[in-house]
């Protein structure tokens, strides 16, 4: 053999920089002709087998009629259609691109179903889907929606139909919920929202599936369908090991105790790093264990299986040798961009599709796994390739928002501020809130990658996770002296329950140990002093109103996605427990702030919605009604999205969050260059916000200021100031204000 190397020298490849297409050039014609699933071609899924027949394996009629319903089944129709398509390469995919996506659609509305008010047999996506509608929102300043989870979810007991169990979160089926309308409302929502310059955005669930038919028929063991779960069969010798199932019930949650057991057999992994939504005597641990199942071949089965959510929600296996559950995921993401047109999607609970066995004694390995990366990056690529762009909903640690940020979603929620900001306004004090910000730029967490909200569905989330996980033990100054990250996590969680919570405003409740049930206006009441909704009288709503626009200016004044709901453009309060108790009686109170609301004023006589949700208080009226008041939220709030969107905010540079003179103040300094960090000349954007409710002066400095430059004020024109020597200028605010300022260089 010659001597020398085997393989002559090549040169390194060249880096490959993305594509100059935006979304808006590649989002309609690079899309694959729409697809409909051979199911729905054939005339949607029927059931024309008599119900008295046996429900489970031993009847082919009943499994077949499973097949007509599963996921799985639809995936594999969508994905043939799409395979060989020259439209699958039309789009750059590899990386997130935030600014593009951003650039794309920047405010959003976040749209949750079961609460708006429609006009007598009018569907939800009808009514998001009307001209009115979009006219109030190009009023406004949205020019996007996301319409939450319209699909069909809960489960399936026998021939019959549950109830979903956590918001239609659970999905079992890509086809729409006649709940909600029709497959075409929902595409003459994004025809309607196209043309008023908008785009639409649906949900995926990477996660998890409700106990549809894809779940049956993996109890039952047929075909891949097991593999879609992390589920495990308990040989029949090692049912002594498992707890009885009550009659009327499918699975029964496990103890700690049968749990760690079933782990010490090798059955499972055991405990995993938290048990979310826990809850004693309902959910202790993230496993349950099915009843016997009857399975396809005649054998009667057990099985444990993993929920990192609910009961209800199965996790979905995204390493099993079948990849199953991928494809599953896979086929419902094209199924809603490439058949119903949807521009975007939200990845609900992506940050726990990796679960691994740790060392002995610790807990599994179940958050920041390097498979829930891999497997965004399927999903998102995926995305991309057919012309859309993602978001996350993450809440992890900042160095796995990064992580996961950079090969998958083009955009991840904003959870590291959102409870600093209500922190800053329930104490009066913004430290907390720079210090999360100052954080998440030097973990490298652009804000232009993020997704700043105001109330959704959710509650308001003050776990905490990078300070009281990962972070617990490192030490941060915080109150002139320095804390651990676990005491820092405890301290703001005991500040926001004392300020929002408790006898002095019962009106939000505590949401296990994830956070607050509560909206907008309602966290702002209690920081007001308020202990009854009944006390809000008419002279308190411009206080409330002032400070839910201080809330805003923080989300929208800076780079980034700003997203509020129909719950703040009506300024809606919590609704009576009593009012939900049958939803709220198995702990999850997160219903008291999702009530139903009339966006246009289309059934004032209305008392709940289509869906039966009771109709909440609304501080602020209607949005026709509004934007008919010059001092209105609505008129207000489109205001300032004007400023932002004209200085083109959305997709700036954070360059930095300086120290302030008040410790109600926050600062936030912004370089409007596109996110092009050559343009270093570019004109300075500063956000100067006062989270309290008394008058504050002080002096806005920073090294990033040109001296001799002047301050002006966005709004109108006017000069406020100009910057000293010393890189700073004063400025005064009102109660609850904030103030959009430009530093034009020399």
């Amino acid at each position: 053999m010659a001597d020398g190397p085997l393989v002559a020298e090549q040169a390194p490849p060249a880096a490959h920089d993305a594509p100059e297409i935006t979304y808006d050039e590649q989002r309609y014609p690079a899309r694959p002709r729409r697809l409909r699933p051979r199911a729905q071609l054939e005339g949607g899924r029927r059931r024309r087998t008599p119900r008295h027949r046996e429900a489970d394996g031993s009847n082919p009629a009943y499994v077949d009629w499973l097949v007509q319903q599963s996921m799985l089944a639809d995936a594999e129709h969508l994905s043939r259609q799409l395979t060989g398509s020259p439209a699958m390469w039309r789009n750059p995919y590899a990386r997130p691109d935030a600014r593009r996506a951003v650039a794309a659609t920047s405010v959003w509305f976040n749209a949750y179903p079961i609460s708006l008010i429609t006009r007598p047999g009018e569907s939800f996506l009808a009514a998001v889907g009307g001209e009115q509608l979009w006219e109030a929102f190009q009023a406004i300043g949205i020019d996007g929606i996301h319409t939450g989870p319209v699909k069909r979810a809960g489960g399936l007991t026998g021939w019959e139909e549950t109830p979903s169990v956590d918001g239609h979160f659970d999905r079992v089926s890509t086809q729409i919920d006649p709940a909600f309308g029709t497959e075409e409302e929902f595409r003459a929502l994004c025809e309607v929202a196209d043309a008023h310059g908008g785009s639409v955005i649906d949900d995926i669930v990477p996660g998890h599936t409700g106990k549809g038919a894809d779940f049956r028929l993996a109890e039952m063991a047929h075909g891949d369908y097991p593999g879609i779960y992390h589920m495990v069969e308990i040989p029949e010798p090692s049912w002594h090991l498992l707890p009885d199932v009550p009659a009327g019930r499918d699975a029964v949650n496990l103890d700690a105790a049968t749990e760690a057991r079933l782990a010490a057999e090798g059955f499972i992994i055991g405990a995993l790093q938290r048990v979310i939504f826990y809850a004693p005597g309902v959910k202790e641990t993230n496993w349950s264990a099915t009843g016997p199942v009857v399975g396809v071949d005649g054998v009667t089965r057990r099985w444990v299986y993993l929920h990192y959510f609910k009961q209800g929600q199965p996790s979905i296996n995204w390493l099993d040798p079948t990849f199953a559950g991928m494809r599953l995921v896979i086929g419902d993401a094209l199924h809603s961009l490439a058949e119903l047109g949807t521009s975007a999607l939200r990845l609900d609970a992506n940050g726990f599709l990796g679960v691994e066995r740790s060392s002995e004694g610790s807990p599994a390995w179940s958050e920041g796994h390097p498979l829930s990366q891999a497997a965004n990056h399927v999903i998102a690529s995926t995305v991309r390739k057919v012309g859309g762009f993602t978001f996350q909903e993450l809440n992890l640690g900042i160095e796995d928002i990064r992580d996961t940020g950079a090969v998958g979603a083009d955009l991840s929620y904003d959870f590291v501020n959102r409870p600093a900001y209500h922190h800053a306004l329930a104490t009066g004090d913004a430290e907390f809130l720079r210090l999360t910000l100052r954080t998440s730029l030097r973990l490298g967490v652009d804000p232009a990658t993020l997704v700043h909200g105001l109330q959704n569905h959710d509650e308001l989330t003050y776990e905490l996770v990078h300070w009281a996980t990962a972070h617990a033990t490192d030490t941060y100054e915080f109150r002139g002296r320095e804390v651990t990250g676990d005491e820092l996590a405890r301290t703001v969680r005991a500040d926001l329950l004392e300020a929002l919570t408790g006898p002095a405003s019962d009106y939000n409740r505590v949401f296990t140990t994830n956070g607050i049930a509560c909206t907008s206006t309602s966290v702002i009441a209690a920081t007001r002093g308020h202990t009854t909704l009944d006390s809000i009288g008419d002279d308190d709503v411009e206080m409330i109103r002032r400070a839910h626009l201080l809330l805003a200016m923080f989300n929208a004044w800076q780079p980034g996605v700003f997203v509020l709901s129909g719950w703040d453009l009506t300024g809606m309060l919590t609704v009576p427990e009593e009012q939900v108790r049958a939803l709220t009686e198995t702990g999850d109170t997160r219903w008291v702030e999702r009530g139903a609301h009339d966006l246009l004023d289309v059934a004032p006589e209305a008392t709940t919605s289509a869906s039966g949700m009771p109709r909440g208080r609304s501080l602020y009226g209607p949005l026709p009604q509004q934007l008919e008041q010059a001092d209105s939220f609505a008129t207000r709030l489109s205001g300032l999205l004007a400023l932002r969107a004209q200085h083109h905010l959305a997709t700036a540079t954070q360059v930095d969050v300086p120290d302030v003179a008040h410790p109600g103040m926050l600062v936030m300094v912004h370089r409007l260059d596109g996110g092009d960090a050559s343009l270093t000349s570019a004109t300075i954007q500063v956000t100067v916000l006062n989270f309290t409710g008394e008058r504050v002066e002080g002096t806005v400095r920073s090294d990033t200021f040109v001296p001799r430059a002047a301050v002006v004020d966005a709004r109108d024109g006017g000069e406020v100031g100009w910057v000293d020597d010393l890189h700073s200028f004063s400025v005064w605010l009102s109660p609850y204000s904030g103030l959009f300022l430009l530093i034009h260089p020399s």
